[in-house]
């Protein structure tokens, strides 16, 4: 964003992870999974932390697969979900300052040279996600 400003694809794919990650919910579910021990979790692990329904827990889930933020795969009766780290990597790239390092001491992990380069990645789909594809 910082050496090219974003294209019209790009700019409503990020938004649509930024609204995602908007609601305090979303942002701890995303949390929990990626601090959980092994990188996924189980739906049954997700829904103790919170104050809402498991049918809410559901939906916010699925607002972050739609977004691209999480992957998901059904094992049994159970479904696990893991981060998609392309997608971590995309939004950092986005919010790194200006002239802050993208490679070498104090650069964040997994940093890239630009927001050009992590659109080449292409968008972070969600729907048929599984596990393979991690």
């Amino acid at each position: 964003m910082v050496r090219e400003p974003l294209g019209a694809e790009a700019a409503v794919d990020l938004a649509r992870m930024f609204k995602a990650l908007a609601d305090p919910v979303r942002l701890r579910l995303l949390s929990l999974i990626a601090s959980h021990e092994g990188g996924e979790a189980c739906v049954c692990d997700l829904t103790g932390p919170f104050d809402v329904s498991q049918p809410t827990i559901s939906h916010h889930l699925k607002v972050l697969r739609e977004a691209g933020l999480v992957g998901s795969e059904r094992r049994g009766t159970w479904v696990y979900y893991w981060v998609l780290p392309a997608a971590l990597t995309r939004l950092s790239s986005l919010l790194r300052a200006p002239g802050e390092a993208t490679s070498g001491p104090g650069a964040p992990e997994g940093a890239v040279e630009s927001v050009a380069a992590v659109e080449s990645v292409g968008a972070v789909g969600a729907a048929g996600t599984t596990g393979a594809s991690r």
